[in-house]
Parts: C-alpha cells; structure tokens; sequence
C-alpha cells in the first residue's frame, strides 16, 4: 500500500550534522523542508569528537556555539609525536582552539536548531528508491523494517546519509578511492591517570598508534580514545576488549593510563573516496556522502557542515527564482575543499603510521623544527582548522574576496552575530554613511574596504561603497548572485 504524495522543497536524506545544518538553514528562510533519518533514535556512539574553529564561527552563526561550549572542553595544541605540536592558540578567529565534545551533543543542538525554525524531521524512514525529472525529484519511502510505502516530491534534494550513502547507491554514483587503515578502535573511556596535559595527545609506535581527546572540565577523567595495533587487524564487527585499548595506551603514552570504565566502544576502518560531482541534477551530495578520509585531524564533520552552510542559501536563492546555475558553484567551491581533507588527513595519518626506522627519525627530527616556524604552524594549523579556506575569485576581483569576513571589527556586535538572520550583508568602511538598499547594512572600525558578504560568511566583493553599480559596484556583485530574483545578472 503506498500513501499519498507529500510535497517539500527541499527534501534532506540523512540527519546528523550536515543534513541538519542544511535543514535548519533552509527552513530559518522560511522553506517547507524534511529531514529523514533510516535509524529511529540519534546515534550515541558517534566518531567526531573535535569541532574546529571554522565550524565553531558557522554555529556561532547559527547561535548554536556557546551552548555547546558552555559544556565543552577546549585544547590549543595537538600534542603529536616526539615533542612536536601543532598550536592553534595563533589562529585568527575568535575560537583559536579545538574543542572537544561528542558529536552527538552536536547532533542534538543542529538538530533542535533544524525543529525550532519549522524543519520537520522524520526518523526510522528509509529511502528505497529516487527519481527525477526537470521539475523535481521523487523519493519512495518505507519505516525501517518494513512496511507501507510512502511517496515524497521535493524541488530538490540533499543526500547527507553518511559513507554507505543510500542515495547515491540508488543513483549510481561511482565512489573512487581505497580502504587505507582497518581495525581502528575508538572508545569513551574514563582514566585513573591520562595525561597530564589539557591538549590532545597523540603516540605511536612503529606497530601501534593511540590519540586521547580530554572532555574537559564537566566530564572530568574522561577521554576519546582512538587506538590501532598493526599486528591486530581484525573485521569491523569484531568485539573490541578492553585489554587492546588499554596496551596500545600504555605503550604509546608511556605508562598504564589506568582504564576505569569505557561508555562505549566501535572498530571501524577507513577509506579514502570521493565522488566526482556533488551535484547530480536535483540532487546533491553532502558531508560523509561526498568525501570520507581517515579521522587523522578530525575533519569529517567540520567538513560536512561547512558544505552544508555553503549549499543551503543557494538552495534558497534558486528557490527564490535565481539562476540554478547558481548550483554549481556549490560543487565548483566545495569539492576541491573536500579533495584538501581527503590529502591531509592522508598525510598526517601516513605520518603517523610510518614503520621504517629511517623515514620515523628524519620525521621526529622535522616535524618539531617545522612547528616551531610561525608560518609553517600557522598555515597547518590554519588549514586542519578551517580558518584560511578561501573560494576561487575572478581575475582582477579584490584580493579579499573568497576569504571568510568573520573577523572583520564592526561598530555594533559581530558578523556572526549579524549572519544569524539569512541574507547577504554590505560592510560599509569605518567612515561610510548608511547606502540605500535593501541588503542588512553594518559599519568595519579597521580601516578596510566595503565588503559584500555572503549568507555563509564568505567575501562576494570589495571596494568602495559608494560604487554600487557598474562592473565594479556590490550592486553588480549582488545581483550576480540573485539573477532572475533581480534584475538579470551572469551567474559568478
């Protein structure tokens, strides 16, 4: 037996932290949009663990940050492997720390964010089938389990399921890479004696490799723990026993960390892949659906919910009536984002699971002398924490432009403050009237040029804001982007 048709705007597949900040943010503009989720309660057992300080901007954005980090642990350094250290506390963003908290208490927040601005979400609904046409995209349903089918027309829709992505499975997309390291073991474990520092403490050897994350000052004695044995490789669904987690610790660490309790426990592998297109038609790939890679670095799902926020207002403006060419932008901007943290959680991971004795002594020969140079740390650090991403511009656009505008001091609170109602927002100079427009306005108090801000914080244009129209005015920027909303403008 099948339902009756429902229809939504934007139908989202998957509802961990990607599909509900795309949810969240669509439905904070007012779209009709459907989160379904196949597992009937929210995961309690996730893998994330570190929320960078790109992603910490995004959900102060939101007015989601300070309450996660009101219950939160925080670190500025990742301590690695023979006294090298990567510092973030240089970063320059408001947030120069990781910080530290399941991404199930993430989940909740994105998720409560998504309800509380109208997004219905609808848990143990499995998708079994999808198709499209040049007016929208058909999705069938049924409960997980079993039972009558239902039947779902959405404008659009966004596949965030995760790495065994049923959508593109349905669809075909191809998912090019390779499984890099297996019988990796993660863990909530309380210690009798970790380590004795506040940051995030990683340690291998030629055969093993352990990572502990603090939980700060709320959950006192309790850590994340990702451990590996390279002479233990045993299938995901392999049972994990305390004594592999608590040798590998103590080897790496230097003494026996003292395990008195473990809240729960997963082993996993991981692969490193990448679809070709995020876009497929109505359809697009986000998150963990789109890119997975080794959890060196914790980029998954920062990853993930920064393509959301850059998925979300375009989706909003395509069903404003702007160009869906707009589209595009959304796999020309994101995968090559996805593409660096595939590379450098590859890169850190191989480091980190070197064997020749060789190739170990020249990297904890380097690795300390290289962090310790203010641009080196500062480009790594600001890469893993998202904080330098910028978007491709135009020849002869500002060099500003494609740069995150978070930072930038305003007369009266913040950007992230001010992006928390949707929209783009026009930056005057610290010495500009108010301009006639419609667009949310505010005043910079450096001495920077007018910039044009994206809804996702990201720079659109710069120069003087008395030049609105012409090929070099905001105006024209602006409407670059709203095409068909506007007056008709070439799509950016």
């Amino acid at each position: 037996m099948t339902t009756a048709e429902r229809r939504v705007e934007v139908l989202v597949i998957g509802g961990g932290p990607t599909g509900m900040t795309v949810a969240g943010d669509l439905a904070r503009s007012r779209r009709s949009v459907t989160v379904l989720e196949r597992w009937p309660a929210r995961n309690p057992a996730s893998r994330a663990f570190v929320t960078m300080a790109r992603t910490l901007e995004v959900l102060d954005s939101r007015g989601v940050a300070a309450n996660l980090l009101a219950e939160a642990g925080v670190t500025d350094r990742i301590e690695m492997f023979s006294g090298a250290a990567l510092d973030l506390s240089h970063l320059p963003s408001r947030y120069p720390y990781g910080m530290i908290l399941a991404q199930s208490v993430v989940d909740e927040a994105l998720e409560n964010y998504a309800r509380d601005h109208g997004a219905t979400v609808r848990r143990g609904t499995e998708v079994v089938g999808i198709d499209q046409d040049a007016d929208g995209v058909t999705v069938s349903t049924r409960p997980k389990g079993g039972g009558d089918l239902s039947t779902w027309r959405a404008d659009y829709v966004v596949a965030a399921d995760g790495a065994h992505s049923t959508i593109r499975a349905l669809l075909g997309i191809d998912f090019p890479g390779r499984s890099v390291l297996s019988s990796v073991v993660l863990a909530d474990v309380r210690l009798a004696d970790g380590p004795s520092g506040p940051g995030l403490t990683l340690g291998s050897t030629r055969d093993v490799f352990g990572f502990l994350a603090p939980y700060g000052p709320r959950r006192p004695g309790w850590y994340r723990s990702v451990t590996w044995d390279r002479h233990r490789q045993l299938p995901d669904t392999a049972p994990v026993e305390e004594g592999e987690i608590s040798r590998v610790l103590a080897e790496v660490i230097g003494h026996d960390v003292g395990i008195r309790e473990i809240s729960w426990h997963s082993r996993f592998h991981c692969d490193e892949r990448q679809v070709r297109d995020y876009r497929h038609g109505r359809i697009f790939l986000a998150g963990d659906a789109a890119h997975v890679h080794s959890p060196m670095g914790g980029q998954g799902m920062n990853t993930g919910i920064q393509d959301a926020a850059n998925l979300a207002w375009k989706l909003d403006l395509v069903l404003a009536g702007a160009d869906p060419a707009v589209l595009d932008t959304y796999d020309r901007e994101r995968r090559p984002v996805g593409r660096r943290a595939v590379l450098q959680s590859g890169a850190m991971m191989r480091a980190v699971t070197l064997r020749p004795v060789l190739a170990r002594r020249l990297r904890d020969l380097l690795a300390p002398l290289l962090l310790d140079i203010g641009p080196v740390r500062d480009a790594i650090a600001g890469s893993f924490s998202g904080v330098t991403l910028r978007y491709p511009r135009r020849l002869g656009q500002h060099p500003s432009v494609g740069a995150r505008a978070t930072e930038v001091p305003l007369a009266e609170g913040r950007v992230t403050e001010s992006q928390r109602t949707p929209g783009f927002l026009l930056i005057r100079e610290h010495d500009a009237d108010p301009v006639d427009t419609t667009l949310a306005q505010a005043r910079r108090t450096d001495p920077g040029p007018a910039l044009l801000v994206r809804p996702d914080g990201y720079i659109a244009w710069a120069g003087p804001s008395a030049t609105a129209r012409g090929r070099d005015g905001w105006d024209t920027a602006w409407r670059a982007w709203t095409a068909g909303v506007g007056q008709p403008a070439p799509v950016p």
